[in-house]
């Protein structure tokens, strides 16, 4: 689902040179780092060999790649390449051996019928979850449900729907859309409802929340997609409109979509034939899982407080090696 930030300009080639810088950071010289990384491979019985992680455009997504990748590189020598893709085409690149890792999934019945092996050409397989559990819905500043609390109630939004009025939603109520390539049902959802609305995609995450924040701050009307884990939660608590309740087949047909998205337990989603291979990062990411606080925290390091990825993740693995040593145990 979710922030490409202009730091991560970095595809391939990064890996080789990110391995190295981390490897500095802790001391010792570079021959001593890859040293050390060759024997803690050879001790967990074989070699890592190259992971190619998908970075999706979401910063939560980029916090779970980039720490699992720093343990591959730190821990077992991987070489991970980073590609910054989104979700739809992460998954082409199973079967080429572009991809390896899709670590963060939101949930897409349609790509898994075209990749996994039951109805698809079995490029793909899934890895079971990853520990974040997924919160997508409609949501509005917290001033906006403080002074008028029936605007969390679908059914009461068209009687606002001048209010949310912009130059871009053509006479209509404005509803903020995300990055289009997101997991979304809110053109639908809008028709199916009857709701005076036009959905206007932001482009971004980052867009998304700039507006909301500024919703906030200046006290404008502004409603739109969201979703949680998401660090920005914990500077702006976005209130969640109650849309009719997700019920099993409610999205069966993306065009007659007219309930709420469902709580949605987040996975990984592998190449099957990377997963079948010897390396050593395939019980690595088999074995990762953490919390939505976790990526919060991590997320926050990159867009609060302006961290590059890597420098993030290795705070939070420095901090955190409890959890670290059960996923290489």
């Amino acid at each position: 689902m979710r922030i490409a930030t202009s730091r991560r300009a970095r595809l391939g080639a990064l890996a080789a040179v990110a391995t190295l810088a981390f490897s500095a950071c802790g001391g010792g010289s570079i021959d001593d780092a890859t040293e050390a990384n060759e024997s803690q491979a050879a001790e967990s019985g074989g070699e890592c060999g190259e992971i190619n992680m998908a970075v999706n455009p979401w910063v939560g997504y980029e916090a779970s790649a980039y720490v699992v990748g720093a343990v591959a590189e730190d821990r077992l020598g991987c070489t991970v390449n980073y590609k910054e893709l989104k979700e739809d085409v992460s998954w082409q690149g199973f079967g080429t051996g572009e991809v390896d890792v899709v670590i963060e999934d939101w949930g897409h019945p349609d790509l898994e019928k075209k990749f996994f092996a039951e109805e698809g050409d079995g490029s793909a397989e899934d890895f079971g979850p990853q520990g974040n559990v997924g919160i997508i819905g409609w949501y509005v500043p917290p001033w906006l449900a403080k002074e008028h609390p029936d605007i969390l109630d679908y059914n009461n939004l068209n009687k606002y729907a001048a209010d949310f009025a912009t130059s871009e939603s053509g006479g209509k109520g404005q509803f903020l859309g995300a990055d289009p390539s997101y997991v979304q049902f809110d053109e639908a959802i809008v028709n199916n409802l009857d709701l005076d609305f036009q959905v206007v995609f932001s482009g971004s995450e980052a867009a998304s929340i700039e507006a909301f924040r500024k919703a906030e701050e200046n006290k404008e009307f502004l409603i739109g997609y969201f979703y949680a884990p998401q660090y920005f939660m914990a500077e702006v608590p976005l209130e969640k409109v109650a849309l009719p309740p997700y019920t099993d087949g409610c999205q069966a047909d993306p065009q007659d979509v007219a309930c709420d998205y469902p709580e949605t337990e987040l996975k990984k989603i592998v190449g099957t034939e990377w997963a079948g291979s010897d390396s050593t990062g395939v019980d690595l990411v088999k074995n990762f899982t953490w919390t939505n606080e976790d990526q919060d925290v991590v997320a926050a390091y990159i867009a609060s407080d302006g961290m590059d990825p890597e420098d993030a993740a290795k705070k939070w693995v420095e901090e955190n090696q409890d959890k670290v040593d059960a996923w290489l145990s």
